[in-house]
């Protein structure tokens, strides 16, 4: 017989009636380590709070000193000092940030939107262990090639640069960093950040954002710069996208082609979008028709100083869920639009919003206005070549409940009345400096038409209400003692 089997002949058997042992201290510290950090230190904590039995007061200043050196946060656990973290003010982070390297760290588990200034902080991973919950990144000043101590800011209305006073010609092989830099920290930042939801860029190849697509399923908004038709093989993989903006070609800085081949591929891939803007890029009227059958829920559609080719209009009628479009500083609307009855319209337009953009064409505004009949809110903002003639041809909105002019210098009050007037269901209006529209021209019958909107906004003259904010200030006369007539 072996000596195991002795011992466990001689140990007596369990008796049910006795009572179970507690667990002993040694047991509780095997498995519950942790907490007893806590534990120790508010025992520490407790000591150095005791009474001292001296009444040295040396003693006693030493350890009021020692208790203020203490961290009584180190009582808290991440988790509960990262809840408390969120719920202080945003304007207090970087102040708190400060405080130890443990605030540093868990501040940074809070940061959600960022954007990035310099690409070596991308590329060495600093940012992705800085920032670990990233779902917001904006990256288009990382990208260009630009000194930050010169004193030239070169500002576009998508970007701005900073430039020294010998700087001469722009290149785009200067101007941004090469596109297997871009790709390499586009891979980097989906790695580290697989919960993305927006992402702005400029200068990526169709591999950088293919990495993004297979990292980041939940990207939702994209906002790519510089963008080719290849490139959009990429974003076609972002099979959850639903807002996108494409800029292919920015004047005086770069000029990339997206064509209908590219609008084409962004139909087939990206069939969840809700709202697209399209910004410096050329098509026709395929590529528009591709998107209007296959982003059935397409939504809203912006077109930024587009190069269309003639014709494209008609194809917004394959858009059957449209609610919205804007043209934002377009040269052009529609060279030559064609026949009426093949232009169609959007039944389900709600909204038509015209900014900065030439209406000289009257045949391509007449188009436009017909593809969009049944608007219900139109916007006028700032519109060149906007006069009595063209804005007649508005008359076919029958559906407006809302208008909306600023800045439109030619039209006139007879012209804005002989449209309003025929619109049955106008409910608010606005109109702001425009200054061929009087308040000593307003008929009765427009007059009337005002007493039942439901909210007016009345500044066509600028000049003449601010004449009648200076009435009794004496402005204007101070002058006439020191420039008399001779």
């Amino acid at each position: 017989m072996s000596f195991l089997e002795e011992k466990a002949m001689e140990t007596p058997s369990p008796n049910p009636s006795v009572k179970k042992r507690g667990a002993s201290w040694s047991d509780i510290w095997l498995k519950n380590t942790k907490p007893l950090k806590h534990v120790v230190f508010a025992m520490q904590l407790q000591q150095s709070l005791a009474t001292p039995t001296s009444k040295d007061p040396d003693k006693e200043k030493t350890l009021i000193s020692n208790f203020s050196r203490i961290d009584r946060t180190l009582l808290l656990s991440d988790d509960i000092l990262l809840r408390i973290l969120s719920k202080l003010p945003v304007s207090q982070r970087n102040a708190n940030s400060l405080v130890c390297k443990r605030w540093l760290n868990l501040q940074g588990r809070l940061v959600r939107s960022l954007k990035v200034l310099d690409w070596e902080f991308l590329e060495s991973g600093r940012l992705i262990s800085r920032f670990p919950n990233l779902s917001n990144v904006d990256m288009p000043k990382g990208c260009l090639v630009s000194s930050r101590n010169a004193g030239i800011l070169l500002s576009h209305r998508l970007l701005s640069l900073q430039i020294d006073s010998w700087f001469s010609n722009f290149y785009e092989e200067t101007l941004f960093l090469p596109v297997e830099i871009v790709d390499r920290g586009l891979k980097a930042l989906a790695s580290g950040c697989p919960n993305l939801r927006r992402l702005v860029v400029i200068g990526a190849s169709e591999l950088g954002l293919l990495s993004v697509a297979e990292e980041c399923l939940t990207l939702q908004e994209l906002e790519l710069h510089k963008c080719s038709d290849n490139v959009l093989r990429g974003i076609a993989a972002c099979e959850n996208l639903q807002i996108l903006k494409l800029v292919g070609n920015v004047e005086g800085f770069y000029s990339s082609l997206v064509s209908d081949i590219g609008l084409t591929i962004l139909a087939q891939g990206c069939k969840r979008l809700v709202k697209l803007e399209l910004s410096g890029c050329e098509g026709s009227f395929d590529g528009i028709k591709a998107i209007g059958q296959c982003c059935q829920m397409l939504e809203e559609l912006t077109f930024s100083d587009h190069w269309m080719d003639g014709g494209w209009l008609a194809a917004l009628s394959y858009c059957e869920n449209l609610k919205t479009v804007r043209f934002v500083s377009c040269k052009k609307i529609d060279p030559s639009p064609g026949p009426d009855e093949y232009l169609g319209c959007c039944p389900a337009l709600e909204r038509l919003h015209l900014q900065k953009c030439q209406l000289r064409d009257k045949k391509s505004v007449r188009a436009m206005f017909r593809v969009c009949e049944a608007v219900r809110e139109v916007v006028f903002q700032d519109c060149w070549g906007l006069d009595d003639d063209i804005f007649s041809f508005a008359r076919v909105f029958r559906r407006v409940k809302f208008l909306s002019l600023e800045g439109c210098s030619l039209l006139t009050t007879e012209g804005l009345e002989s449209v309003i007037l025929s619109w049955t269901e106008l409910q608010n209006l606005s109109v702001v400096s425009c200054k061929n529209i009087k308040d000593s021209e307003v008929s009765s019958a427009l007059a009337n038409l005002f007493s039942v909107l439901k909210e007016l906004k009345w500044r066509p003259d600028t000049k003449s209400l601010l004449a009648s904010s200076l009435v009794g200030s004496g402005m204007g006369k101070r002058g006439a003692k020191f420039f008399k007539k001779t």
